[in-house]
């Protein structure tokens, strides 16, 4: 009787849609994810720095740009003698990395002086 129930099991694991676990009785099975020591649901929740956070959730990147932090991070880069917010994609299993991490995009560029301004600096 076992082996027939696994089969059927196998069966309806196979010819499920293989997205992601959507049946809550199928994370029985299932290792939790954890955050820290907090277990947490990553069909609606992901772990940003020790930090759950719903997906949904946006944050600022400079003044005026808006980025999830459960699929992207914001980077501060050099331009020249400014610098400029730049939002990255994560990359999954990667630790966040603001050099080789694809671009998402280039915020609107606030003046973030790398040295005290001058009056070259205005011209």
């Amino acid at each position: 009787m076992v082996p027939s129930f696994a089969a059927i099991f196998i069966f309806g694991l196979l010819g499920s849609n293989s997205e992601g676990v959507t049946d809550p009785r199928l994370w029985l099975c299932q290792p939790a994810p954890r955050c820290g020591e907090l277990t947490y649901n990553p069909l609606e929740q992901c772990c940003d720095d020790g930090v759950i956070l719903d997906l949904n959730q946006t944050r600022l990147c400079g003044s005026s740009c808006t980025f999830w932090p459960c699929f992207q991070h914001c980077c501060l880069e050099s331009l020249g003698s400014q610098n400029q917010t730049v939002v990255r994609f994560k990359v999954p299993g990667m630790k966040p990395d603001c050099m080789s991490s694809p671009i998402t995009s280039i915020c609107a560029q606030d003046y973030h002086p790398k040295s005290p301004l001058s009056r070259s600096d205005l011209i």
